[in-house]
This record gives C-alpha cells, structure tokens and sequence, in this order.
C-alpha cells in the first residue's frame, strides 16, 4: 500500500505538477483502471487536497489547461467540476444531507460489521476494504464497485456505506460522498442505478480481480423521494472596515488568497476550527484526522505572518469563542463552508459570537457562487456551462495541443 500523504499545499502542488503532462488523452484513456500496487498511475490523486482547498479547481484548470486544449483535457476537468457540480448541488437541497444523517441513526446494522472488516465471500471488495482502511484512499472505479456490492449483492443499508466511506477517505466530502453514494442506489437519479459487473472489474484491474458468479445480476434500483425544489444560492456578506478582526480557518476551504480581495483592515489573529470528528456519528479513522489537522497546520503555518497572531486549532466552539473574545476581536472572517460539519459547527459559532457583540462574517468564493448557480438539474445541464467558467474563472494562454 503506498504511504500516507503529506497534508501540505507543496505536496498538492508536487502532484498536481508531476500529473499535468497526463491529463490528456492518456487520462481519458486510462483513468478508469484501478492499479493500486502501481500507485494508481493514471488518475491525479488531488482529490484529499481539492476536498481541503489546500489546491483550488481554478488553480487545478489553470495547471492542466495550460498545456491542452479544453477538449483534450474534457475528461479531468469534468471530474474535477463533477466535485463543484455536488457542493452546488447539496447546498441548494441541504434536507439530503439532513436525511441521510437522520437515516443513519435508523438504519438495520446486520452485516456492517462484516463487511466492514473486509470479511465477506467476495475478494476483490475485502481488498478495497483494505486498501480504503489502510491508505484513507480508492480509486473512484472502486468506490463505485464497493458502493454497487455493498447495496445490490450485500444488501447492506447505502447509509451505512456512506458512513464507512466517510470515516475512512481522506477526502471525505459530505455533497460528493453522500450524492455519489444515492447516484449508485438509484436515488439521485432516479429509476439509474450502478450496478457493479465482474466482467468490468477483471478488465479495469487488469485481471487483478474477477468475482464472476458472486455478484447480483440484475437488481432493482433503490426507491425514495422525489428531489426537492432548489433553494437559492447563498449570498453572503462583506467584512467591515476598520474594526478589529481575525481570521478563522476550516478545513472545507484552506486557500485563503481570495479572502485578501475582501479584507480592507489588518489581520490581529487567526485560528483554526477542526470539524473532521463530527463527519460520522461514529469513529473517525486516525488517517482522516491527521490528514485534517495536518492540512490547517500547514496552513496557518504558510499564513500566520499575515494574519496577525496565532490562535488555537480547536473542535470546539466555545474555545474560538473564547479566543475571539481574549484578541478583543470586533469580526471574525471565514471562507464560506457548503453543507456538512463545518457549517454546522460554524451556525453554532455565529450564535455564541453574537451573544458577545462579534460579528461573523463568511465570504463565499466567486467560483462556487457562479457554478452554484447552474446546479438546477442534472450534471450533464450543468457540464454545458463549464466553457463559461473556464473563461470567467481560468487565465490561460491560446491551446497548445
């Protein structure tokens, strides 16, 4: 199994660089073979630093676009705004995150355990099991196929497969985890589901894996609700001038360079608020909080001369409270955080920093609030608006291939 990744932007960066003469064709071609044992040599593996913003979509695009024309690199840079697409998608529809949280305190946990633990009687899901536990990480073939066993062969609750996939992937997104997880079940699209075939499996691992006879065949898709009406996007607010302020980092949002656009005061203080814990209900692995603390250390390490004095990394709230209240702070300014954790932590915040006469102020970033605003309907609506972005959001020179 490879090595746990460094939580840092210079690795983001690193990546990013080392995968860009790829993201052509060559990732068209091959990005749906799962390779562990190769290090998973076609596919970018951004995704733990784009889930933390340790590295941005714009700036990902502007890597890749840089050197191939938009249609050469279609593919990447539509699995890259498919991530966009579900944030957007979630924030407008936030009761299907509600939901699925509700439904995990309800759901029958007969079997979990074992599949949890890699113990059923197909092998190829016992070694995604493995690898996912191991490294915080699968190749997104292999989520679909783990996603597809767990719900149609294993007949588990996709609840709880959301949630282990949740407490185990270093970029654990509630819009992209939870959404993807329905898309498989049948319920995001309704009437479509993924069903997993052993004949796709042996020839995207390279005959690594072959569950010919083990798998259900032809399952129904799963039934639910209809998708309710999309909310607007949200419109936020600006920082004030002139009082005391501070700065509050999260982990949905580490690129802090566009904030600089709205601050027309100096920077006191700055603190960190840790909500990896509280992506289950249950335990959440080792590899994902250290990967979580790791990337705001990094951060406020890169950003500390700029944003004043240096504050605690809590997952508490009543500690950034009492922080704020300690640097004599009159606002605190934070990224704007989509559906999940962080906003809830961050609704919570809002109301113990009013109690004291502090403001908060979130700034949502012009990427999301724009693409946001074309999730009304399906991706394939949505993919139709991807030239604009690129034009509005990607500064490129003229295609080189």
């Amino acid at each position: 199994m490879n090595a746990a990744p460094s939580p840092t932007r210079t690795e983001a960066l690193d990546r990013l660089a080392r995968f860009v003469p790829t993201a052509g064709r060559d990732y068209a071609a091959r990005r749906n073979f799962d390779l562990p044992g190769q290090g998973h040599p076609h596919v970018s593996r951004l995704s733990p630093y784009l889930r933390h913003r340790l590295v941005t979509e714009e700036e990902v695009l502007q890597s890749v676009l840089g050197r191939y024309s938009l249609a050469t690199a279609e593919k990447f840079v539509a699995e890259v705004c498919w991530r966009t697409y579900w944030k957007g998608w979630l924030e407008r529809r936030p009761s299907a995150w509600a939901d699925y949280r509700r439904e995990l305190d309800q759901v029958d946990l007969t079997g979990v355990a074992e599949a949890e633990s890699g113990q059923t009687d197909i092998a190829a899901f016992n070694d995604w099991v493995q690898e996912l536990t191991e490294t915080g990480y699968l190749h997104n073939h292999a989520r679909m196929w783990v996603a597809s066993i767990w719900i149609f062969t294993l007949r588990l609750p996709w609840q709880a497969g959301a949630d282990f996939f949740m407490r185990h992937l270093l970029d654990g997104d509630p819009a992209s985890n939870t959404l993807s997880w329905r898309w498989v079940a049948g319920l995001q699209t309704h009437g479509k589901h993924y069903v997993a075939r052993a004949a796709n499996i042996a020839k995207y691992t390279d005959g690594r894996h072959d569950p010919a006879g083990r798998l259900a065949a032809h399952p129904a898709p799963l039934n639910g609700p209809p998708h309710p009406s999309p909310r607007p996007v949200p419109v936020t607010g600006a920082p004030q001038p002139g009082v005391r302020t501070g700065v509050l980092l999260h982990e949905d949002d580490l690129s802090l360079s566009f904030l600089l656009d709205h601050l027309d005061t100096p920077v006191v203080a700055h603190a960190g608020l840790l909500s990896a814990g509280l992506r289950s209900p249950g335990l959440v692995s080792p590899n994902v909080m250290s990967f979580a603390e790791g990337a705001l250390s990094d951060t406020m390490t890169r950003w500390g001369d700029r944003f004043g004095d240096a504050g605690p990394v809590s997952n508490s709230v009543d500690n950034i409270c009492a922080w704020a209240e300690a640097a004599g702070l009159e606002q605190v300014v934070t990224p704007y955080a989509p559906v999940g954790p962080t906003a809830s932590m961050l609704r919570r915040l809002r109301r113990a920093l009013d109690a004291q006469d502090i403001e908060l102020v979130e700034v949502l970033r012009p990427w999301d609030s724009a693409a946001w605003a074309h999730t009304t309907h399906g991706f394939f609506k949505f993919k139709k608006q991807i030239p604009q972005l690129v034009e509005d959001f990607v500064k490129m020179p003229k295609s080189t291939s």
